[in-house]
C-alpha cells in the first residue's frame, strides 16, 4: 500500500485521506457472508460520509444509516432509495423529522416521545403515516466495549425500564407506525464473546417490547459495536468467531412466531472502513527541544482530532505511524504536532520511526472512521485535506466539504411551516 499512500501524497499534495473502495467493498462482503443472510448490511453514514464512498458501497448495503438531514440526503445523492434509509439521532431538529417525512424516509428512529409526538403531529398534518423504529437504552452493557451508550442515564432512545410506559404512550400517537426497535448500546469492541453477550441482552429486551406492543416487528437493527485496531500491538477482532456465538441467538429469535417476518440489520460503519483508510501529512519544519526531536507536520486535531486523543480518550497513546518516505532509517523516538496555535495540538509523542526528516510523508492507519468527519476542520482556517481514493486500481480526488441540505435556516427554531 506504500506506493499507492506516496503516489496520493504526491498527486494530491498534504494533508490528504486516501481510501481503499475496493477493500472497504470486500469487507462487506465477508460481512454479508459471514452470517450467511441472517443480517442485511446497514452503513452508518456519520462514519465516513465521503460522497465517492457511499456511491461505491451503496449497491452492497440494505440500508444507509443518517444522523442528519444532510446525511439523508448524502444517501440519496449516492443513489439510494429513501425508503431503505432510517434516520436516528437524540436531537433532531423539527426542520429535520419534517424533512424526513416529507422525502419519505423507511424508518424514522425515535429517540424520545418528544420528537415522536413532533412526528405525529407533523405526518397526521400531511395525511401520511410515517414508519418508525424506536431505539431502546438497555440497563446493562457488558464490559470491554472502547465506549458505552447504555447501562447508564442517556441522550440515546428510550430506557429499558420505561419501556411498559413509554412504548404504548408511543404507540397512541396517530400519523406513526412501529415497525421495530433499535439497539445501539456500546461500540468499539474487539472481544467476540463480549459482542456476543451484547447481542443476547438486544434479543432479551425486544422480546419485552415485543410483549410490551404486541406488534409483529418488521425490523430489528443491531448496533454491531465491532471495534478495530488503533494502537500497536492491539489484535483485530475475531469476526470468524462471530457466527458460532451469534447465529444460535438470531435463529432462536426468529424462530419465535412473533420474530417469524422480522428482518435483522446489522448497523456499522466502523469496522467497514476504519482499516481502509490513512492520514497522510508532510513534515514542514523540524526542531530539537530540551533533549526531544520535534517534528511539524501540515496535519493536526483540525485534521484528525481522534488521532490526537481527544475523542473520549483517558490516556493518550500514539496510534500506528508510520515514515513512508523514509521506511529504512535508523529508528529513533520523534515528537509530531500539527500546525496549529496551541500546546494541544499533538499527533505523537515519542513515537518510533524510521529518521524523521523535513519533507518526509507520515501516514496514520486505521483513520478510515471517524477522521476528518469529527474533527474541527475550520479551526485556524488551515486548507481543507484533500480526499483520494482508489478503486479498481484508478486513483482520483473526491473531495467534498460537508454541505447542509434542506434545512431551513430562516426558521431555524422549527416553527410551523
Amino acid at each position: 500500500m506504500t506506493e499507492h499512500l506516496l503516489k496520493a501524497a504526491n498527486t494530491f499534495g498534504t494533508p490528504a485521506y486516501l481510501y481503499d473502495l475496493d477493500a472497504i467493498c470486500q469487507r462487506i462482503e465477508v460481512l454479508r457472508d459471514l452470517f450467511d443472510g441472517r443480517f442485511g448490511i446497514s452503513y452508518a453514514i456519520k462514519a465516513n460520509p465521503n460522497p465517492a464512498l457511499l456511491a461505491a458501497i451503496k449497491p452492497l448495503l440494505s440500508t444507509f444509516d443518517a444522523s442528519s438531514i444532510a446525511e439523508v440526503h448524502r444517501a440519496l445523492d449516492a443513489g439510494m432509495d429513501a425508503d431503505r434509509i432510517t434516520f436516528s439521532g437524540p436531537a433532531k431538529r423539527l426542520p429535520e423529522i419534517t424533512g424526513a417525512i416529507d422525502v419519505g424516509v423507511g424508518e424514522l428512529v425515535i429517540e424520545n416521545l418528544h420528537e415522536a409526538r413532533q412526528a405525529s403531529d407533523y405526518a397526521t398534518r400531511m395525511g401520511v403515516e410515517q414508519t418508525i423504529l424506536v431505539r431502546l437504552n438497555p440497563l446493562e452493557v457488558p464490559r470491554k466495549f472502547g465506549a458505552s451508550m447504555g447501562g447508564t442515564s442517556s441522550q440515546f432512545g428510550i430506557d429499558e425500564e420505561s419501556m411498559e410506559v413509554d412504548l404504548p404512550a408511543l404507540q397512541s400517537l396517530p400519523g406513526l407506525k412501529l415497525v421495530g426497535f433499535h439497539i445501539y448500546s456500546g461500540t468499539n469492541c474487539l472481544n467476540s464473546e463480549a459482542i456476543a453477550e451484547n447481542f443476547g441482552l438486544f434479543a432479551a429486551i425486544f422480546r419485552k417490547a415485543q410483549k410490551i406492543t404486541g406488534i409483529s416487528p418488521e425490523r430489528l437493527v443491531f448496533g454491531s459495536g465491532f471495534g478495530v485496531p488503533y494502537l500497536p500491538g492491539e489484535a483485530e477482532l475475531d469476526h470468524a468467531a462471530l457466527p458460532a456465538l451469534i447465529n444460535p441467538i438470531i435463529d432462536d429469535l426468529l424462530a419465535e412466531p412473533a420474530f417469524a417476518n422480522a428482518s435483522c440489520n446489522l448497523e456499522l460503519g466502523r469496522w467497514l472502513v476504519g482499516l481502509c483508510g490513512w492520514l497522510l501529512t508532510t513534515v514542514v519544519s523540524q526542531k530539537t527541544s530540551r533533549g526531544r526531536e520535534i517534528r511539524m507536520c501540515d496535519a493536526g486535531f483540525n485534521n484528525h482530532l481522534a488521532a490526537c486523543g481527544m475523542m473520549g480518550s483517558v490516556l493518550r497513546r500514539n496510534w500506528i505511524y508510520e515514515n513512508i518516505s523514509n521506511k529504512t532509517g535508523t529508528t529513533a523516538p520523534y515528537t509530531l504536532v500539527g500546525p496549529l496555535c496551541t500546546t494541544i495540538d499533538r499527533l505523537a509523542l515519542d513515537v518510533e520511526l524510521a529518521e524523521v526528516r523535513v519533507g518526509d510523508v507520515i501516514a496514520v492507519a486505521s483513520s478510515g472512521a471517524y477522521g476528518l468527519t469529527a474533527s474541527p476542520s475550520q479551526f485556524i482556517s488551515h486548507p481543507y485535506p484533500s480526499e483520494v481514493v482508489i478503486q479498481n486500481g484508478e486513483m482520483r480526488e473526491a473531495t467534498e466539504p460537508l454541505r447542509y441540505h434542506s434545512f431551513d435556516r430562516s426558521n431555524p427554531r422549527g416553527a410551523e411551516r
